[in-house]
């Protein structure tokens, strides 16, 4: 899955002993290999390059249009 601005995306931990950690997609820098700038929720920014099975993207709630 491709990650959009929004999104949130979550880092599992490589060693048992550190917490995972998750942000926001402010960014899009690059299309493949996907490249994001992400917020991460102590507030620091960085780009991240997501390696196979290490991150999942959970899409941003797409609101709906009321009938």
């Amino acid at each position: 899955m491709k990650g959009r601005v929004g999104d949130r995306i979550v880092v599992e931990s490589e060693r048992a002993t550190h917490p995972g950690r998750a942000g926001v997609i402010e960014k899009v820098l690059q299309e493949e290999p996907p490249r994001y700038l992400v917020r991460w929720e102590d507030d620091r920014t960085s780009s991240y390059t997501p390696s196979a099975g290490a991150a999942r993207i959970e899409p941003k709630s797409r609101q709906t249009q009321p009938s």
